[in-house]
């Protein structure tokens, strides 16, 4: 598996930081945290071309070559994990971002507001799709409405994420420039506020810890036995934490994606049946899920 098993190592870290919301990503993806290590760029990308059906793998190409500035080379990866996993709105807004930034002169390309606006068809509460389509408002003169959709974005964020203190910013300085008051509706978003927006609430939904960002460069070190290793045991260890925590659906759905990066599709098949079997409610979402995996039907 070799350097799949760092992506899987990272990935596993990823969705361990999520709540129960999907809402509750970053803005810019936390794959990268393996692409300071030399040539793993030119790695990742070898690993996408290698699997030219795996949207995961173009997922962490276009992550790392973003990380890097390689805006050109994360657009093409985008494109490509988008055009496999259509219904992926955390895709299609990460591709967004990865034209806005490789754009020379417009400053919102209309290629990138298409990528945002397909983002919200699939879920109208994507941070980062909704975050640029307010940039989009703002830049059209429309200041006002802008600042109305941060701070709608900023109720929703949980506390602490990654990309809260640069909303907050943006929404003072938006506020300052156009003479829009904005303290007195920043000071009323309380902690509170935030959690109950889009926050983990309940133990079923808390989520699962993970590497940390030390554990994985460690990891980037081993030999590739060792990070297969390595990987297995953080996939076993996910599956015992499920099973004392089993209304956790974006851990399933990590197992699910983690048996397919381990070539074990009987297992991701298995975690697609406990998933529903716990989540009977959630059934169309893991289906969805496993689908955009390509976990087989079965």
């Amino acid at each position: 598996m070799g350097f799949a098993a760092i992506v899987l190592i990272v990935s596993i870290g990823y969705a361990s930081l999520r709540g129960r919301n999907d809402a509750a990503r970053p803005l810019t993806d936390p794959v990268p945290m393996v692409a300071d290590k030399p040539g793993s760029l030119a790695m990742l990308r070898d690993q996408a071309r290698a699997s030219p059906d795996n949207a995961e793998a173009w997922h962490a190409f276009g992550a790392a070559a973003f990380e890097q500035q390689q805006f050109a080379e994360a657009v093409t990866a985008y494109e490509h994990a988008t055009a496999l996993a259509r219904e992926r709105a955390d895709l299609w807004s990460a591709l967004g971002e990865a034209r806005v930034m490789n754009s020379p002169t417009d400053p919102m390309p209309a290629v990138a507001v298409s990528a945002f606006e397909k983002a919200m068809a699939i879920d109208a509460k994507d941070p980062r799709g909704r975050y640029f389509l307010a940039v989009k408002r703002d830049l059209s003169g429309d200041h006002k409405g802008a600042i109305d959709d941060w701070l709608a974005l900023l109720r929703d964020t949980p506390a602490g994420a990654p990309w809260e203190s640069d909303l907050r910013r943006t929404i003072v300085q938006v506020g300052k420039i156009n003479g829009v008051d904005v303290e007195s509706r920043l000071a009323a978003i309380s902690s509170a506020d935030a959690h109950a927006g889009l926050g983990v609430t309940s133990t079923a939904n808390a989520p699962i810890p993970g590497p940390s960002a030390a554990e994985i460069r460690a990891a980037a070190a081993l030999p590739p036995s060792e990070q297969n290793n390595m990987a297995r045991g953080m996939v076993a260890s996910l599956e015992g934490k499920l099973k004392a925590n089993p209304a956790n659906i974006d851990g399933w759905v990590m197992l699910m994606r983690s048996r397919m990066m381990l070539n074990e599709p009987a297992g991701a098949m298995a975690a697609r049946k406990a998933a529903i079997a716990a989540n009977p409610g959630a059934k169309a979402r893991i289906e969805s899920e496993a689908g955009a995996l390509g976990v087989p039907a079965g």
